[in-house]
């Protein structure tokens, strides 16, 4: 796979998407997994798939439509779950199929012949372009640095919200902000994992950096490495195999979270 990384450009671009998802998975997906957010998150991620089909539909780059959609859609489920309360849930799933409806619908009413959408919906690792890595990596310093400027404000928010309150800190600012990140996160993710996938590696990776520590630091780190390493295993199995990129990597995913926790349950 090594001679593969030094001569062909995909391959390349496929290592690059890799690092980046990995560097966001491992930071918002640690929040998502404390704030217990993760079917917000899969609602966000469905609701995208809503401007891909636009983008395609309107003839601009798809991830584009996709950020828009995402991040329209994280901070309508925002005002409407903080009113909706016991119903949120259902809020949620509407914001979910309505994405994927408008995302169907858009596709066919391209007068001529539809893209293969697969890539979008279960992700193809291998086929990320350059656009998709600028767009990857914007998004990836814009997450990187804001949890970095705001890490205390973070922590205090995640682990003691109603002493935070207390404090002063903007709790409701926070709320919206994060929900924003994870729009962008669900993006970066997209073209890995795809739009269907996408919430098993955002989750597996920080669920087992749980296991292993109670500092927010260290979980971010160990599920960044986690992440890394079952995006690269994935990706070797993949290539050599000729299997699904996305599939493969979520598979993995999902068998590291059930040996991280078998061996939590052990230790207990």
């Amino acid at each position: 796979m090594l001679d593969a990384i030094l001569d062909y450009q995909f391959m390349q671009n496929a290592i690059i998407a890799m690092i980046l998802a990995s560097i966001v998975c491992g930071i918002i997906g640690v929040i998502i997994v404390e704030k217990k957010m993760v079917m917000l998150s899969g609602g966000i991620a469905h609701t995208s798939y809503g401007g891909v089909g636009l983008g395609y539909l309107m003839g601009f780059e798809p991830i584009i439509g996709a950020i828009i959609f995402s991040v329209l859609s994280a901070l309508g489920i925002g005002v409407v779950n903080k009113r909706a309360g016991k119903d949120s849930d259902i809020i949620i799933a509407m914001f979910w199929s309505i994405g994927m409806a408008l995302g169907i619908i858009f596709i066919g009413l391209m007068p001529s012949y539809p893209p293969d959408m697969n890539s979008y919906l279960f992700g193809n690792i291998l086929s990320v372009t350059k656009v998709d890595l600028i767009a990857m990596a914007v998004m990836s310093v814009i997450i990187v640095a804001v949890t970095i400027i705001l890490y205390n404000d973070w922590k205090a928010f995640l682990f003691d919200p109603e002493f935070s309150r207390i404090r002063g800190l903007r709790t409701n600012f926070l709320e919206f902000l994060l929900l924003i990140l994870i729009a962008l996160t669900v993006v970066v993710l997209i073209r890995v994992a795809g739009i269907i996938l996408v919430i098993a590696l955002l989750t597996a990776p920080a669920a087992i950096a749980k296991f292993c520590s109670n500092n927010l630091k260290s979980r971010m780190i160990i599920s960044i490495i986690l992440g890394m390493l079952i995006c690269y295993v994935g990706l070797w199995i993949s290539y050599n195999f000729n299997l699904a990129s996305g599939a493969t990597i979520v598979i993995l995913s999902g068998i590291a979270y059930l040996i991280g926790y078998i061996i939590s349950l052990k230790k207990k």
